[in-house]
């Protein structure tokens, strides 16, 4: 006895210094809840609650994906397309991820950031001098949007960015005060656009005064469109070029994108609005959203703005392989984008328990404290878009999630919330 225990011991030494020696992470197959801990009855209940919204004309469809150690055991999309013309929806439908955007950006960071091109405590001014000696808001006239300022106690950094402390606001879909004065500066959100470029857009931006002091305090901005143009900068290349090059080819994220190309243009997923009674329709072409918003932007033959925050495309799928590659510290499919060391540093809280929100470098986290009022484990990353997509990433259980709607406004969003009680209480 003690002969077959010692030798299953070695069996399994064996095995986990050939797994750390190659440092191959599972990649993403079609499975089944047989070979995970997923009760296949249980993971139903996704298409019943899917199944609730459709029928109560609160959403169209929806796409869902859920995989655990690679496999794949849930991946189906329920409803339709385009409502209006009776268009079933389809797995591989094109979706504007939006803000999900964030966490490729600071992936593409982190890649610089271990190439030696800067430190995360760098100020910005740095790479992007315009924004040298920063000012903050103090009084704002709104008869007519001028304001006062005064300095900011010290420069903004590249860890600022990433964690949205920097005090930049967002335009367009920001606070009342910061749309108004980034309106009459002509600075723009960077998504649902015909036109511009990011570099211009961002030394408009840092011309203008933060909503407060850098690191006193958490607000959601225009920060990862900064991140975008640091990357062209110090790359030297434009920021579409660089996420290809280094992270989409690299592990073979084929339908990612800031701009359809053609042949795949007519997989862009409707999008769709709340109308006056709080039921589904679909959004027009254009729209007033502090500025001019095209629905279909992504579909523009030779787009030129890239915008670090929320402009690419993908599909469900494709945006599960980027998470499957965080998932196994930074490797996919034998291509290494990040040290394990790197993408432990971006999944660790950054921000100090005062300011409220546990957030590591583009995700948000779920820290031990916060663990108690989360379904999710500690550990867990997440973030989502502004058309109701939503994922996270749990590290303890080996799962990637992914909810995906096209809705804006979205008045129903709590069925985010109910997609992941739906996961883990088909966990077994």
């Amino acid at each position: 006895m003690r002969k077959i225990i010692g030798l299953l011991l070695i069996a399994s030494f064996c095995i986990s210094s050939q797994y750390a020696q190659t440092g191959k992470g599972p990649v993403l197959v079609a499975g089944s809840p047989e070979k995970t801990h997923f009760s296949a009855a249980r993971l139903q209940r996704i298409d019943k609650l899917i199944q609730q919204y459709i029928d109560s004309n609160w959403i169209a469809g929806a796409i869902a994906i859920v995989a655990q150690n690679g496999n794949i055991v849930y991946h189906k999309a329920i409803g339709y397309d385009d409502k209006e013309k009776n268009k079933p929806l389809q797995k591989d439908a094109i979706f504007r991820i939006a803000s999900q955007t964030k966490a490729i950006t600071s992936v593409g960071v982190m890649i610089l950031y271990e190439q030696g091109k800067f430190l995360l405590d760098d100020p910005i001014s740095k790479y992007i001098p315009q924004f040298k000696k920063p000012v903050v808001l103090d009084k704002f006239n709104k008869a007519d949007s001028s304001y006062t300022t005064i300095p900011a106690k010290r420069e903004i950094t590249i860890r600022d960015l990433l964690t949205h402390t920097s005090g930049i606001g967002y335009a367009q879909i920001g606070s009342e005060t910061m749309n108004a004065i980034y309106y009459k500066a002509g600075v723009v959100g960077g998504i649902g656009l015909k036109g511009g470029l990011l570099a211009d857009n961002i030394k408009k931006l840092a011309t203008l005064p933060l909503v407060h002091q850098p690191g006193e305090r958490f607000t959601y901005g225009l920060n990862t469109d900064v991140l975008g143009y640091l990357i062209e900068v110090v790359s030297g290349q434009s920021f579409d070029q660089f996420l290809r090059k280094n992270i989409f080819e690299p592990i073979g994220m084929k339908d990612t994108y800031f701009y359809i190309p053609k042949e795949k243009q007519s997989r862009l997923a409707m999008l769709h609005s709340d109308d006056d009674t709080k039921h589904v329709s679909n959004t027009p072409e254009v729209i007033s959203v502090n500025g001019t918003f095209y629905r279909d932007y992504p579909n523009l033959d030779g787009g030129s703005f890239y915008s670090g925050g929320g402009g690419l495309v993908s599909t469900a799928y494709d945006y599960a392989v980027f998470m499957q590659m965080m998932l196994n510290k930074g490797e996919y499919n034998g291509k290494r984008i990040l040290s394990p060391h790197s993408v432990t540093m971006m999944t660790t809280n950054q921000l100090p328990e005062s300011l409220q929100i546990p957030f590591g470098l583009g995700f948000q986290i779920v820290t031990e404290n916060a663990a108690a009022k989360s379904i999710a484990s500690p550990g867990s990353f997440s973030w989502g878009g502004m058309f109701a997509s939503s994922y996270w990433i749990d590290p303890k259980e080996k799962i990637v999630a992914q909810f995906v709607l096209q809705q804006y406004p979205f008045s129903h969003g709590d069925i985010a919330e109910k997609f992941k009680v739906a996961v883990y209480q088909a966990l077994e």
